[in-house]
């Protein structure tokens, strides 16, 4: 096979990103964005839609990274963006409460079976932050236990790795958060339950609560067994510890009712972000009636925002969890992403290529390796060498990608079988360079 090697012109990105330097640590306001994991600059993107994104060179893109997550339906969605204006029309922010915070609040919750009330916020960092605290505030303990290879914001408490030993308490992995923090939480490995409960045997009294990506998607895509996620779910139970779900990746994603819903397991606490904002900035936590009757101000445990529940992004999440509800939704988008995905490995079958494309519902993730992989410490950090390769062929070909071998891909609606069959293609003919 001859494969064309182009090369897009990006001048216009290029002296953006050297302008944008002066301005910004790194030149980004997120650092992943800084393309420092992959070959050459950043894309600076001035508009998208449905599955395709067009940057500030004109050059254009079939998107699966969809604005990390939210995008769903794709880009500059019609209903989303009417809603939108309409709203706009009205008022920007009124730090009051708003008629969509209701409608909403409303959707959500009838069509969630593991969730009683909720609370708006700005971010899942923010929801992480707050349902952390709720957490405390609740049992009246302060150690929580993360695991390795699961991310959940830049909150002191979790930005913490593993320490030195089994069941040792965490050290910082960011400068500014002080050790006194870090020794509030224990960091263990995914897919361990022999550390788990060794953990509780010994911190149970002190714990408040176990965090876990039920479908870990920041650090590679660490699918958990099913047996994992009820044993944990059972041992918190026994130990009276409580079990929060971050699903601020997978809520609205893997399924309406997110990853609970999925592996129908109950969470004490869960979190959300990304999809439930229709692509506005949002985040909320949600739990039974009792444990969100400790929130402010019906209880003790303080959490606030000017713009939480910001009627923009609650006209927005609205517009978009209606459309997600309709019938077939999440089925129809599973069964396209499972044959774009195949049709993909299938390829790299055929080749012998040390390749597994990890996926569930509408997520997928390139691995450059054969093992199943659960844990973090299963990741070949030299495999990245070959993501570098496979995404500068991409970018020069029209497809954009995460920028780092580390984050996992999206499928929207947008997505048409024409455009996800040109993709694929592409894909496994970047693949050929790379092997």
């Amino acid at each position: 096979m001859t494969i064309i090697k182009n090369k897009m012109e990006r001048k216009v990105s290029e002296q953006l990103f050297s302008e944008a330097k002066n301005y910004f640590p790194g030149g980004v306001s997120s650092p992943v964005r800084a393309f420092k994991s992959v070959k050459g600059t950043p894309l600076f993107i001035k508009r998208g839609k449905g599955s395709q994104i067009w940057d500030e060179d004109d050059n254009q893109f079939t998107d699966f990274c969809c604005s990390w997550g939210p995008l769903i339906l794709g880009h500059n969605n019609d209903a989303i963006r009417e809603a939108i204006v309409e709203t706009v029309a009205h008022g920007t922010s009124f730090g009051t409460p708003t008629r969509w915070e209701n409608k909403l609040g409303s959707l959500i919750l009838e069509n969630n079976r593991f969730i009683d009330k909720l609370r708006f916020v700005s971010s899942g960092t923010e929801a992480v932050m707050s349902a952390i605290r709720l957490a405390r505030g609740y049992t009246g303990k302060d150690k929580i236990i993360k695991f390795d290879g699961c991310y959940h914001g830049h909150f002191d408490s979790l930005l913490v790795q593993a320490g030195s030993g089994l069941a040792t308490f965490g050290v910082s992995s960011s400068a500014g958060i002080p050790q006194s923090f870090a020794n509030e939480t224990i960091v263990l490995p995914l897919d361990d339950l022999g550390a788990l409960e060794e953990t509780f045997k010994l911190h149970a009294d002190k714990i408040a609560c176990v965090i876990i990506e039920a479908v870990p998607a920041n650090n590679g895509l660490l699918l958990q067994r099913q047996s994992y996620l009820d044993s944990l779910r059972e041992m918190c139970t026994r130990y009276n510890v409580l079990l929060v779900f971050d699903e601020v990746i997978s809520g609205l994603r893997v399924g309406f009712e997110g990853a609970a819903g999925r592996y129908n397991i109950q969470p004490d606490i869960m979190t959300y972000g990304k999809i439930m904002g229709g692509g506005m900035p949002v985040g909320a936590y949600a739990a039974s009636h009792e444990i969100m009757g400790h929130v402010a101000p019906d209880g003790c445990v303080y959490q606030a925002g000017t713009l939480s529940g910001n009627p923009v992004a609650m006209a927005a999440g609205y517009t978009a969890a209606k459309q997600l509800l309709e019938t077939g939704f999440y089925e129809n988008l599973e069964k396209t992403t499972q044959g774009f995905v195949a049709n993909i490995q299938g390829y790299c079958d055929d080749k012998g290529y040390e390749v597994n494309i990890r996926t569930i519902a509408s997520i997928f993730w390139i691995a450059f390796s054969r093992k199943e992989i659960r844990r973090a410490d299963q990741i070949d950090a030299a495999s990245m060498e070959k993501f570098k390769i496979l995404h500068s062929y991409l970018l020069d070909n029209g497809l954009y990608l995460g920028p780092s071998g580390y984050e996992v891909g999206f499928v929207s609606a947008a997505h048409t079988q024409a455009e996800l069959d040109t993709a694929a293609q592409k894909i496994c003919d970047g693949l050929d360079l790379v092997f």
